[in-house]
């Protein structure tokens, strides 16, 4: 059977992300070395012995450590996602025109908008509603139950928008179980179909 299109968009558009993301750790590795090597040379031109310096290390380790919002979310006693959803979604118009794609990761959603809409951050209803009304909602009742002892800070809902400029390229959801799913593709969809009849409006 044929692969979705559509799927296999997300998919290669996935793998470019990750890919970028390899080139970009793998330079600043290269950085990181460059200046190691840099600082053992000048501690040994400043008298230290080669033995005095043996517990610096020499490579930069193989595991890099990505920021904190770009790291793995832990592994949860949650509904898996993939075991009842695709691990693509489409997101479309009422008339099939694509708007964005959902990823599917454990408890990871990764939303890539399509790049032909140009997606920008400023257009209603984005802000207003999708991040104030139904991200940052669903944070501070996250925040309640963590202050409250019922929820770990390691399980709690959050999200990173990638901007490039303002127009917006990906939106990284994280911790979200089967409940919340449903609710966040229903707003998503209903957030860029607005925000793409706006952006129609404005080029007639």
């Amino acid at each position: 059977m044929a692969q979705d299109p559509e799927k296999m968009k997300a998919m290669i558009a996935l793998k470019k992300r990750l890919e970028d993301q390899l080139e970009r750790l793998n330079n600043e590795a290269k950085e990181v070395q460059a200046t190691l090597d840099t600082v053992n040379s000048i501690l040994l031109e400043k008298g230290f012995k080669r033995g005095d310096i043996k517990e610096v290390p020499t490579q930069v380790p193989k595991e890099v450590v990505l920021p904190k919002q770009e790291q793995e979310p832990p592994k949860v006693n949650v509904t898996q996602m993939h075991t009842e959803h695709e691990p693509v979604i489409p997101l479309k118009t009422m008339t099939e025109e694509p708007l964005a794609i959902l990823h599917l990761d454990r408890q990871t959603i990764h939303v890539l908008p399509d790049e032909s809409k140009h997606f920008n951050v400023n257009t209603p209803p984005f802000s207003n509603f999708l991040v104030e009304k139904v991200f940052a909602k669903m944070q501070e009742k996250d925040k309640e139950l963590v202050r409250l002892g019922q929820l770990s800070t390691e399980k709690m809902f959050s999200y990173n928008i990638v901007r490039e400029g303002e127009l917006i390229r990906e939106i990284i959801i994280k911790n979200v179980d089967d409940e919340r799913l449903k609710e966040l593709k229903s707003s998503i969809r209903w957030t860029f179909e607005k925000m793409y009849e706006k952006i129609r409006e404005h080029k007639t």
